[in-house]
């Protein structure tokens, strides 16, 4: 009876044992090379993102300088970020975090899953005016983003509950993937109402978290595709000498060239797949578009708020949307301009002053590479903000003063109009 019980059952527990040793034993992968880094540094694998191992070793280092954004950082063209700080061996190498779908509330959880590491800092942060509309992240991206290992990082270094805890507590509420986890759900509304979560969830929530810990240095690397070639071949379109007069020639010509099938100054392709067969459709279909009344400002406040606990210097980026293409769709210019008037607002008024504001240049030739995205004269533009910024050693540490109103509701539907 018992070799039958065993026979059934042993395979199973041999399999758990061996599972649990597997998770458990000291050996990982080497997570941490030169070559692994560098790979991850233009991959924006979502293990990366959604991983700590890799990308805080990098952001740790003295080499890698966090890029945040979006979509805009996967597009390699000669004048990208990484491509000009390789062509011309400049003292630093972004670290690209983003990818198309990620917005503030996954920034911000993957900066204080950095912890240390994001100190002292400087910090590149991209902020798109398309994340700003009426109800913020979707389902869809923040699920294809969301981290349980950073999330479960947060709660279990919870020694007291902040306004910020507060409010992604309430926050990551709002999503149904986070409330499947019925221990989570619980400890969240425990810090909601100002409370540390029970001991025993505690006592889960670090279990969960040594788990995924140790599931992320064991398969961070899986689906991390490096843009080397694609790098490789922007770089040999550059001259051998950096000079603005040149470069800007060059973006001129490369986005004429590259955006010759329509008036909309949108790259060829882009055209091709995503708009030449809708274009009917598109015309005037943005007309209610709008970016200034959304949680997205409140979730940019999380954001705000760790990098002022990390005292990093902050160079924020705004990019503009591609006049041509609003004038046919219908989005309203002055409805930008009040959206960056009022991120702007929230910027300055706690401190925050280093922006690079480029919602003006939405008309600018060859700016933008298609509707939304930062182009070849766009990118350089950007580059005579980032290598000064990067390049130049810090004389005093930043003064941030934090206004926990921005969390509000009154803050995410105030006009800009209504701001002095």
């Amino acid at each position: 009876m018992k070799k039958k019980i065993f026979a059934i059952f042993g395979p199973i527990l041999i399999s758990a044992v061996l599972l649990i040793a597997f998770f458990f034993a000291p050996f990982k992968i080497d997570l941490d090379s030169k070559r692994v880094l560098a790979d991850a540094s233009t991959s924006m694998a979502t293990n990366v993102l959604r991983g700590n191992a890799i990308k805080n070793k990098a952001i740790g280092s003295k080499e890698y300088v966090p890029f945040f954004g979006s979509s805009e950082l996967s597009r390699i063209s000669p004048f990208h970020p990484t491509v000009l700080a390789e062509k011309y061996d400049r003292n630093y190498r972004p670290f690209l975090l983003g990818a198309p779908g990620t917005q503030s509330l996954t920034q911000a959880l993957m900066m204080q899953s950095m912890g240390k590491n994001l100190a002292h800092k400087k910090v590149v942060f991209i902020i798109s005016p398309q994340w700003f509309v009426k109800d913020g992240v979707t389902n869809d991206y923040f699920n294809a983003y969301y981290s349980e290992l950073q999330t479960y990082q947060w709660v279990s270094d919870l020694e007291k509950v902040t306004d910020d805890d507060r409010y992604l507590a309430e926050r990551l509420m709002d999503f149904p993937k986070v409330k499947e986890d019925k221990r989570l759900d619980r400890a969240l509304k425990a810090i909601i109402s100002g409370e540390l979560p029970s001991s025993s969830d505690k006592q889960y929530i670090n279990l969960m978290l040594n788990m995924f810990s140790r599931e992320d240095e064991l398969f961070g690397k899986i689906g991390m595709v490096n843009k080397d070639k694609a790098i490789r071949k922007a770089e040999k379109r550059l001259p051998a000498t950096y000079n603005v007069s040149a470069l800007d020639q060059l973006a001129t010509e490369i986005g004429q060239k590259s955006t010759n099938n329509n008036p909309f100054e949108i790259s060829n392709p882009f055209y091709d797949k995503r708009v030449k067969k809708k274009l009917k459709s598109l015309e005037n279909s943005q007309t209610n578009w709008d970016y200034r009344f959304s949680p997205e400002f409140s979730d940019l406040q999380l954001v705000l708020s760790q990098l002022a606990q990390d005292n990093a210097e902050v160079l924020f980026i705004i990019p503009p949307v591609n006049k041509h293409w609003t004038d046919f769709t219908g989005l309203s210019q002055e409805m930008l301009q009040g959206f960056a008037k009022k991120v702007k607002y929230q910027l300055t008024t706690q401190g925050f002053n280093n922006i690079a504001d480029f919602t003006k240049d939405c008309d600018t030739q060859y700016f933008m590479a298609d509707t939304i995205h930062l182009g070849w004269r766009g990118w350089l533009a950007a580059d005579q903000r980032i290598q000064p910024f990067l390049e130049t050693s810090s004389t005093k540490v930043p003064s941030y003063h934090l206004d926990g109103s921005f969390y509000s509701k009154e803050w995410q539907q105030k006009a800009p109009a209504d701001l002095k």
